[in-house]
């Protein structure tokens, strides 16, 4: 499979990326900037574009599956007024798709751009501030149920988590799985491998949380996690 893959330098894109090389995908890459050196692996191509300004469909030439891991930094104007990096940018990759002749595509949502997602109250309230990303989140999953010629799915994640891949996650439909609020990066880049690899979960967005400590799962524990996707 050879893998469009927007923001593989990101916190889980570095995830899908590592994978994919090790299941011997081929990924072409494409951020704004690379830092130099940052990946001579044979199976990977370095490509620089802005998503809401350039024409991706030369990028995606060749490619078999689009899988974005874009997101926003959560710093306080970003937070106040986020760029429509979700919205604008579906819209910019699905024209690129076309063009391009691409129809499968697997992008990152959040399970807290739903309503009912399953959250607890103090964790609603605690992300507050995020609820431009999230609103934008659901523009975008809007979006993509309006676009009919692309086999889209959007990944809706759980409360992220820096820590090692398990496998043991599991999957809902309508809400986060009962007794879960959070998700593996590394399992996140798991699934959204496998998504883009068949046809599941097209038109679709599941849901992604595995089981964790208590600890793992209070107001303390937020900290950690207010980092850019």
């Amino acid at each position: 499979m050879k893998i469009f893959l927007l923001g593989p330098a990101g916190g889980t894109g570095k995830h899908i990326l590592e994978q994919a090389l090790q299941g011997g995908h081929t990924v072409r890459g494409v951020e704004r900037e690379f830092d130099d050196g940052f990946c001579d692996h044979p199976a990977f191509e370095a490509r620089e574009a802005n998503v809401l300004e350039d024409d991706l469909a030369p990028l995606m030439d060749g490619c078999d599956v689009v899988i974005s891991a874009l997101g926003l930094g959560r710093d306080p104007q970003t937070l106040a007024d986020p760029p429509p990096l979700y919205t604008e940018g579906a819209v910019r990759i699905i024209e690129g798709m076309r063009k391009a002749g691409l129809k499968r595509m697997v992008v990152i949502s959040a399970a807290f751009a739903a309503p009912g997602s399953g959250a607890p109250l103090w964790f609603r309230a605690a992300t507050l501030p995020l609820t431009g990303i999230f609103r934008q989140m659901g523009a975008m999953e809007r979006v993509l149920r309006a676009t009919s010629d692309i086999e889209w799915t959007a990944v809706r994640p759980g409360w992220l988590l820096n820590r090692k891949e398990t496998g043991q996650y599991e999957i809902g439909e309508k809400s986060l799985p009962p007794g879960t609020l959070r998700t593996r990066r590394p399992d996140l880049a798991r699934f959204m491998l496998e998504c883009g690899a068949d046809d599941r979960f097209v038109r679709r967005t599941p849901f992604i949380a595995g089981r964790e400590s208590l600890h793992l799962e209070t107001p303390p524990a937020l900290l950690e996690e207010f980092l850019p996707f």
